[in-house]
């Protein structure tokens, strides 16, 4: 009800199901891939004492939105591998929006976790899901709760310094695998204004060009057969910050160098990202890449819980998970939870040791879910220090 497309199957329609012998006439939505279900079991699944497993909250009820896939042409922009598993930020604050909405139907206090994200955008927080789980965030007796990301050690983060009096910088990028394509995307604060030239592994480079809002050149480079297209953008009603948008298609292997110019430069910061792991299709990387500020997005909304993951076992920190601050630097992740080596439920009805932000993330959701049963449900919600 109020959404254009979808399906909704409530708790009758289910367990109805699941005694029958072909469960997926009644109910035809399953988890392919197995990650919904562990991190929703980790969150709120029932006790398994055989195999010694509780969910953070056991006795919560579940509300699971099954995401469809991005759209093929969206893959194909974005040069993401074909069988990456993905989604669209549209249909992802349409299941938010089911989600507030059916807790308003029950009465119920509400905690929204997120298990996934993306390196798209500033950093910054300033995206549309952003500012739409910053609203949902604030309403009374909600919680959300963001998976930090694993991108610590993925080498897809770099930081660059224009100082002043220097002309330019030089970003060299590290193509292992043969790829049909990737892109980058980096990001600067208004008022800052930069240009880039590309250099191929042997030696061409693009000619320079002047910065202009809106603006894309488009280059064939002869010796590589490589098509390389950079979009200049200014972006943000609200901070005008400079985004410059680079795609390579059918890449060589080697080491392709960006040398930034700054072209108005006061502070001469810049970000570079590359997509995720998983999104992106081979092994590439930043050279002189960067651990910090490798939070994803909606990870670095102002308002949600953004969690990263440490070892339960022995304290230490879990290498992958991605750091802050956010590019405008709030502080990011607001706490880390265990996220290395935690047992869960996994398809073909076995359970298995997992690591990542994840789990973190869903393990922290379930505390939130007991946090609102205490103050909401049981009415503890006064005199809070």
């Amino acid at each position: 009800e109020g959404l254009e497309y979808g399906a909704e199957y409530t708790e009758e329609m289910i367990n109805r199901a699941l005694k029958e012998e072909e469960p997926l006439n009644s109910v035809p939505a399953k988890d392919e891939d197995g990650h919904g279900t562990y991190v929703a079991s980790v969150a709120a699944g029932g006790a398994d004492y055989n195999n010694r497993f509780t969910g953070a909250a056991p006795e919560a009820a579940i509300a699971m939105v099954k995401l469809k896939p991005a759209k093929a042409y969206l893959k194909e922009f974005f040069a993401i591998k074909e069988e990456a598993v993905c989604y669209q930020e549209n249909d992802i604050m349409a299941g938010v929006a089911y989600l507030t909405r059916l807790a308003e139907r029950y009465r119920r206090p509400l905690v929204i976790y997120l298990g996934l994200g993306s390196n798209s955008g500033d950093h910054s927080g300033n995206s549309v899901i952003s500012y739409y789980l910053n609203y949902v965030s604030l309403k009374r007796n909600t919680a959300v709760v963001v998976a930090a990301g694993n991108e610590a050690t993925a080498r897809h983060h770099y930081y660059g310094e224009v100082a002043f009096g220097q002309q330019s910088d030089v970003v060299e990028v590290n193509v292992e695998d043969p790829v049909e394509g990737f892109h980058i995307e980096m990001w600067a604060k208004a008022p800052e204004l930069y240009s880039v030239q590309i250099i191929s592994p042997t030696g061409e480079r693009t000619a320079g060009v002047r910065v202009q809002q809106d603006g894309r050149e488009v280059y064939r480079f002869v010796f590589e057969n490589t098509q390389v297209t950079i979009d200049y953008r200014i972006v943000g009603t609200a901070t005008g910050d400079q985004l410059i948008y680079i795609r390579f298609d059918q890449p060589t292997r080697g080491i392709w160098t960006i040398e930034v110019n700054g072209n108005y430069s006061i502070e001469g910061r810049y970000h570079m990202w590359l997509p995720i792991t998983g999104l992106i299709a081979g092994d590439i990387s930043f050279i002189r890449s960067n651990p910090d500020t490798t939070i994803t997005m909606p990870g670095n909304a102002a308002a949600p819980m953004t969690a990263g993951g440490y070892n339960a076992g022995n304290g230490s920190i879990y290498l992958n998970s991605s750091r802050g601050y956010t590019a405008s630097g709030q502080v990011k992740p607001d706490f880390a939870a265990p996220g290395v080596n935690v047992i869960g439920p996994v398809p073909g009805n076995r359970f298995e040791a997992r690591s990542g932000t994840s789990i973190a993330a869903a393990i922290t959701a379930g505390a939130a879910a007991l946090y609102l049963e205490w103050a909401v449900e049981r009415g503890y919600n006064t005199d809070i220090t």
